[in-house]
């Protein structure tokens, strides 16, 4: 994922973590703030209650790149936190997947079209 994209900044993580709105999933959180800006920024954070390091990038990588594949049809201007939960070290990538699309849906970032069936956590 591009530099431009990433949300790396410390305090606004925690900006976004505590004034942001939060849609709950069983492998992930999603957490949106605007931002004021012409795209969207995205961080990601996995605690040590998933697993060692190992596991803790496996997870982060796999998130990120569900964002880098759909990154053209999430709406701009947002902040996004994404916050991954225990189930999801055992989680295989389309699993991930599927988790964040049904937030970004939740959280009105995601497009729906006619074709697909927008599920509920």
């Amino acid at each position: 994922m591009k530099r431009r994209y990433r949300l790396r900044e410390h305090d606004r993580l925690v900006q976004v973590r505590r004034q942001g709105k939060a849609w709950a999933h069983p492998l992930c959180v999603l957490v949106t703030l605007p931002n004021g800006l012409s795209y969207s920024r995205f961080g990601f954070s996995v605690s040590k209650r998933i697993g060692k390091a190992v596991i803790r990038n496996k997870v982060r990588r796999r998130l990120r790149e569900v964002m880098r594949q759909h990154l053209t049809r999430i709406q701009p201007g947002w902040d996004v936190l994404c916050i991954a939960r225990p189930p999801a070290r055992q989680a295989v990538y389309t699993d991930l997947e599927t988790a964040v699309l049904i937030l970004l849906q939740q959280a009105n970032l995601w497009p729906v079209s006619n074709g697909e069936v927008k599920h509920h956590a």
